[in-house]
């Protein structure tokens, strides 16, 4: 392992530990929380580092900067897409990443749907939820979601896995817990076809408060990779 890279293990300590201490104060100490690796601007050979350091985790934000990345990265990480998604662009990753965490119409869905049915497969999302009705966000709005999941629930090759957000920066504990709120409402409908078992929120600014409120995988980049270049 290259060790220009060591500063990223002791970040990993450092993110471990803070977990350990959200969920010591809020949550049961045998909740799994789970780490991804936020690689946007990052090169393979950092992204590499982190995962030979535990990280199972890859979160990708662009597909073009994916594409030209992906065939360097160590195998033993499963890669997530995370970023804003056109339909016209998931033809280049839908045979290659085992979850879309960023479906946020069922346009968007149903491309997914026919693509993975192409490809034989059933294809992992997230319903992104635009929690804090943010216009520069994507994300459906809270008041649609559950029409929205009822929706998607309907596609064979689709498989919902849960909920993602990304609350206002700054906005305080009420949107994680609206989140945390929305995802036991989904859950304890028991829609068919809706596995409700992945709150995916929290990134460096607020993992810690993520956890707190339920989140189960948390998107980190900065915290572990360092200030974007």
């Amino acid at each position: 392992m290259d060790e220009k890279f060591s500063y990223i293990s002791e970040n990993i300590k450092k993110i471990i530990f803070n977990i350990e201490e959200a969920k010591a104060k809020y949550r049961n100490s045998n909740d799994v929380v789970e780490i991804m690796a936020v690689t946007k601007t990052v090169p393979y050979e950092a992204v590499n580092y982190a995962v030979e350091c535990g990280i199972k985790l890859l979160g990708e934000n662009r597909v073009q900067e994916y594409l030209s990345k992906k065939e360097f990265y160590s195998p033993k990480a499963e890669v997530h897409f995370i970023g804003h998604l056109q339909s016209n662009k998931i033809k280049y990753i839908i045979d290659s990443v085992s979850m879309i965490q960023s479906v946020d119409s069922f346009k968007l869905a149903k491309e997914i749907d026919r693509l993975a049915k192409n490809q034989n497969i059933k294809m992992n999302v997230l319903i992104e939820v635009n929690i804090g009705d943010e216009p520069s966000k994507s994300g459906i709005s809270s008041v649609e979601l559950e029409s929205l999941m009822h929706q998607v629930s309907q596609l064979e090759n689709i498989k919902v896995k849960g909920l993602m957000a990304i609350p206002p920066v700054g906005g305080g504990e009420k949107y994680f817990e609206k989140m945390h709120e929305l995802f036991i409402d989904i859950q304890a409908k028991n829609i068919d076809n809706i596995n409700m078992s992945i709150l995916s929120m929290g990134m460096s600014s607020d993992y810690e408060l993520a956890v707190k409120h339920g989140s189960n995988l948390v998107r980190i980049g900065t915290k572990l990779f360092g200030v974007r270049k």
